[in-house]
C-alpha cells in the first residue's frame, strides 16, 4: 500500500496479538495460531499511524500518527472510547507501556506516567539526541527498568527504574552509537546492539554485568532493527536490513577440550591486535533464518505458538513469516506460514508485481522520523478508562479497581508469550 507522499508507514509491535499502523490507521490480530491470523480489530479513524502499542492483551492502545505527531492519543478500542489525549510540543518518537508506566520518548526527552491516571511521575530532561526514539521498557511487574542512551557518540545505555524514578546504573556496552536495546520479559537481562551492527551483547540488571557477547557477522555492518528475547529467555533473536535473521542460545558452557583451547587464546589473546582476540571470545548464531526479501525493514519475536517455539518476522511490506525452531540443535528454521497483513488482493499483487521490476532499495536508518527543539508536554485530557465505563473527564480512576495491580482491564491475562519493543518502518517508493 503507498501512499500519495510515497511512504509506507508501518508501526509493528508483539505484544499477545500483533499491532500494525500503516497509512490507512491500525490493525489488530491474534497470534495464537500458525494457520490462522485473526484481525481482531481494525480502526481507519486515524490515518498515517507510526506508532501503535498495546497493553499486552488488554483493551487498552496507544496510537500516534503522523497527521498530529506530538499528540498521543489512548484508546479502549473494544468499546470504542478515547481513554485520554496527551500532547507535547516535540514530535513522539517512541512509547512503551507496562502494568506500572507509560514512556514517551522525544527525540531529547523522555516523559514518565502513571499509567491508572496518566498523571506525570517525571520528566527527564536533556536527554542526548536520540532521533531514533530508542527506548525500552520491561514489562515485569516487579522490575519496571526504562533503558536508553546515555550518549550520541558511543554506546551508552542508562537503565533508570521506572517505579523509585531513580538511575540505576549506566552500561558501556559499545564503542559506537547504540541501534537496538530489549530487556527480557523477567526485566533481569538487556540485550544491545550498536549502529555497526556486528556484536551483540548481553548484560545483567541491575548489575551491569556483560554475560554474553554474540558476533552477528565480520564481513559488513548491518542496521540491526530489533532484538527480541524469548519469554524464557534462553533465546535471542536479531533482525536487521540483510536476508538474514540470528537466533542465539544464551547458555553458559561446560568445561570441554574447546573450552581448553579457548582458555589458551585467551593467554595468547594479549599478544594479538584487539580485533582478533575480541573475536574469539564471541559465539555464533545458533539458529538462522534466510528472508525471502533484503533490504527491507523487518521486526522479529520469539513465542510459544501451539506449545512449539516459533519465530515470527514482520516486514515492511506487510508481510509476516512463521518459521520453526528446534530448540536442540537449531540449524536453518523451515519456513512454515505467511500471512499478509494489510492491503486488498488485488493491491497485493500489484505491489508484487511492481517489486519485481525494481532495483533493491536500501534501508534507512532505525526510525526515520524527524523532531524539532521544545519544552515539555502541552495540553492533557483524561477521561478514565475503568471497566465500569470510565471516570469522568478529568477524574482520576478509584483505587479499587488496581487492587490487583495497575489497568484491571476485563480481558487482560497475566503473561503476554511474546514481547518486543515497538520498531517505526519506513520504507520509500519508487515515486
Amino acid at each position: 500500500v503507498v501512499s500519495d507522499g510515497g511512504d509506507i508507514l508501518i508501526s509493528y509491535c508483539f505484544s499477545r496479538s500483533l499491532a500494525v499502523g500503516t497509512k490507512t490507521g491500525y490493525r489488530l490480530f491474534s497470534v495464537t495460531s500458525v494457520d490462522k491470523l485473526d484481525c481482531i480489530h481494525e480502526s481507519i479513524e486515524t490515518p498515517d499511524v507510526y506508532i501503535v502499542e498495546r497493553l499486552f492483551s488488554s483493551s487498552l492502545v496507544v496510537v500516534v500518527s503522523q497527521s498530529m505527531p506530538r499528540r498521543m492519543n489512548v484508546y479502549h478500542f473494544k468499546k470504542g472510547t478515547e481513554i485520554c489525549n496527551y500532547s507535547y510540543s516535540n514530535n513522539i518518537l517512541a512509547v512503551r507501556l507496562n502494568r506500572q508506566s507509560l514512556v514517551v520518548c522525544l527525540e531529547e526527552s523522555i516523559y514518565i506516567h502513571n499509567i491508572k491516571d496518566m498523571k506525570l511521575l517525571k520528566t527527564l530532561l536533556n536527554t542526548p539526541s536520540n532521533p531514533s526514539g530508542l527506548c525500552a521498557l520491561s514489562i515485569s511487574h516487579s522490575n519496571s527498568f526504562l533503558a536508553y542512551p546515555g550518549s550520541d557518540t558511543i554506546g551508552e545505555i542508562i537503565v533508570y527504574d521506572a517505579n523509585n524514578l531513580s538511575t540505576m546504573t549506566m552500561i558501556p556496552a559499545h564503542d559506537s552509537p547504540l541501534a537496538a536495546i530489549t530487556f527480557s520479559a523477567s526485566g533481569t537481562k538487556l540485550a544491545s546492539a550498536s549502529e555497526r551492527g556486528t556484536v551483540i551483547r548481553v548484560f545483567s540488571i541491575p548489575e551491569g554485568l556483560r554475560l554474553f557477547e554474540f558476533r552477528r557477522g565480520m564481513k559488513r555492518y548491518v542496521n540491526i532493527s530489533s532484538l527480541s528475547f524469548s519469554p524464557d529467555a534462553q533465546f535471542l533473536c536479531a533482525s536487521s536490513n540483510t536476508e538474514t535473521v540470528h537466533i542465539f542460545k544464551l547458555e553458559q558452557h561446560t568445561p570441554s577440550w574447546s573450552t581448553y583451547v579457548g582458555k589458551m587464546f585467551t593467554a595468547a589473546s594479549s599478544y594479538l591486535p584487539a580485533q582478533v582476540s575480541g573475536m574469539m571470545s564471541q559465539d555464533r548464531a545458533f539458529a538462522t533464518v534466510r528472508l525471502q526479501m533484503a533490504g527491507q525493514k523487518n521486526v522479529c519475536a520469539l513465542a510459544t505458538i501451539q506449545k512449539l517455539p516459533r519465530l515470527l518476522v514482520a516486514s515492511s511490506d506487510g508481510q509476516l513469516f512463521i518459521y520453526n525452531i528446534d530448540p536442540q540443535d537449531g540449524g536453518e528454521c523451515t519456513l512454515v506460514q505467511k500471512h499478509r497483513l494489510f492491503g486488498s488482493d488485488k493491491e497485493w499483487e500489484e505491489t508484487e508485481k511492481s517489486k519485481l521490476m525494481e532495483p533493491p532499495q536500501a534501508c534507512q536508518s532505525y526510525a526515520a522520523t524527524v523532531a524539532i527543539p521544545s519544552s515539555g508536554p502541552v495540553t492533557a485530557t483524561l477521561t478514565g478508562y475503568s471497566e465500569d465505563g470510565g471516570a469522568k473527564k478529568g477524574e482520576v480512576i478509584p483505587e479499587h479497581e488496581f487492587a490487583a495491580g495497575p489497568v484491571c482491564l476485563d480481558d487482560e491475562t497475566e503473561f503476554p508469550p511474546v514481547s518486543i519493543p515497538c520498531s517505526v518502518l519506513m520504507k520509500e517508493s519508487s515515486s
